[in-house]
């Protein structure tokens, strides 16, 4: 075999043995628990991220429900704090604090107290008929229902504020008679999406 032929030969084996070497990362034990957990955050965030926006639309849903309800006059506020003459404040059960209106029958009811009182709940329940009623918007967007309610023992201002592109309202309840205003913060819906609990009106 001559020099060049077997330097040749030589070559070749060299190329395939460098060809058919292989290389394989090996993790240790830290590394595979550090990559891990990387990979489990980056999967809570994208979940976090997604529930976000599904929280965002169904917010967006709830707006448009509540304006619509505020329009068609047939809404509840739920309420789940107050604020009274003297700015005394007081966070309460929503199911048994809200103001509603159905057409021209609107229903007031504060119960600042776990049962008892004039309605069973622990405060009162005044039922009246709702007229010269007017809806707005001010500058910021926000819609405003104004109405006048007289009933039995009932003789008030209401306004109604929807905070623009929500469901979040204030009621401030101004009685004609006297100074006992009452403000009711929570969120507005249409009435058949509400579930409260009634007392007794005198």
């Amino acid at each position: 075999m001559t020099e060049r032929v077997f330097l040749l030969h030589v070559l070749l084996f060299c190329t395939i043995t460098a060809g058919a070497q292989t290389e394989c990362r090996i993790y240790t034990k830290a590394e595979l628990e550090k990559t891990e957990k990387r990979e489990k955050e980056k999967r809570e965030k994208e979940k976090r991220e997604k529930e976000k926006r599904i929280e965002e639309i169904q917010d967006s849903i709830r707006a448009v429900e509540a304006f619509a309800a505020l329009e068609q006059l047939d809404f509840v506020v739920e309420a789940d704090r107050l604020f009274f003459k003297r700015r005394e404040s007081a966070f309460v059960a929503s199911n048994t604090n809200f103001i509603s209106l159905s057409d021209d029958k609107a229903v007031i009811q504060v119960a600042p107290f776990n049962g008892g009182g004039p309605n069973g709940v622990g405060g009162i329940t005044l039922e009246g008929r709702a007229s010269n009623i007017k809806l707005k918007t001010d500058k910021k967007g926000n819609a405003i229902l104004n109405m006048s309610v007289s009933g039995t023992a009932l003789s008030a201002t209401i306004d109604v504020s929807l905070q623009k592109n929500s469901y979040q309202a204030t009621v401030t309840v101004s009685p004609n008679f006297h100074s006992n205003r009452v403000t009711l913060y929570g969120i507005l819906l249409p009435s058949a999406l509400s579930d409260v609990y009634k007392g007794s009106a005198p």
